[in-house]
């Protein structure tokens, strides 16, 4: 992912001034990386060393959701949204 597109993603999803690293924030940057994984496994099948990369990112990124549906269901859902993602 490139500088700009990281932090554009980051200006988007942040809470405040200062903040690079909250959970809207790792949520949005682990989708970009696994909509970018995707597009490279659909060309490269047989690349399983990415395909494991990718399996550790949608499992961290399901667990920072669970954790923002348990303590902020508003935010989790708004994020949901804004992400497109189905849940």
């Amino acid at each position: 992912m490139e500088k700009e597109e990281k932090s554009k993603i980051i200006e988007n999803f942040r809470i405040n001034e200062k903040d690079n690293g909250s959970v809207e924030v790792q949520v949005a940057l682990l989708t970009a990386r696994i909509n970018h994984l995707t597009e490279h496994l659909s060309t490269h099948p047989k690349d399983f060393h990415s395909r494991r990369g990718l399996l550790k990112m949608v499992g961290k990124r399901r667990r920072l959701l669970r954790y923002l549906m348990n303590r902020k269901p508003d935010v989790y859902k708004d994020l949901i949204s804004k992400l497109n993602l189905r849940r």
